[in-house]
């Protein structure tokens, strides 16, 4: 069950169906967050604590938003090794160079988020003794915390966009 069974037909699909479960789940999350449970999150939350409701919902969603990221990371790692193990065991997967490449600008998207957008977001909340809303609307915090929440909205659209590219390239491979 050495390397003749992963260059086998049966090995070469496993390991394509890891790089799609992978993308699937990576990709369906950041769909359901971002596009269901945040919108819901913050609306409901709103409606039952018009003050400080979106200020906790930012923090909460900011919580399972960091932990989803690194899920991802992992996720991201499984796409990745199972296109290079199928390019080193052969035949190479079609669009390789592209497709290593879009993989590793939607991992670097990530640890952007997590790393350098989140944190930034984090002491502009912490430098605030209310909501960041409150602020006026002219004030430096208030600016570039709507400039970093909507820089990490585009990261996230583009990786699942970059996503659903890289999936449908997977499942148009044969081999």
């Amino acid at each position: 069950m050495g390397r003749s069974w992963l260059m086998d037909n049966q090995g070469v699909a496993v390991l394509r169906f890891l790089s799609l479960a992978a993308l699937a789940v990576w990709i369906g999350g950041l769909a359901a967050l971002g596009g269901v449970a945040a919108p819901e999150l913050f609306a409901w939350l709103q409606a039952h604590d018009p003050v400080a409701g979106r200020e906790t919902a930012g923090q909460l969603f900011g919580v399972i938003f960091a932990r989803f990221q690194h899920l991802s990371w992992a996720l991201g790692g499984v796409a990745i090794v199972s296109l290079i193990v199928r390019a080193i065991l052969g035949p190479r997967p079609r669009r390789f160079g592209i497709r290593a490449w879009l993989l590793a600008v939607m991992l670097a998207f990530s640890v952007a988020t997590a790393l350098w957008i989140t944190p930034r977001i984090d002491a502009i909340r912490d430098s605030v003794s209310g909501p960041v809303a409150s602020l006026a609307d002219t004030d430096a915090r208030k600016i570039t915390f709507g400039r970093l929440h909507g820089l990490s909205n585009v990261l996230m659209l583009v990786t699942i966009v970059t996503g659903l590219g890289l999936m449908w390239m997977e499942a148009g491979d044969r081999k």
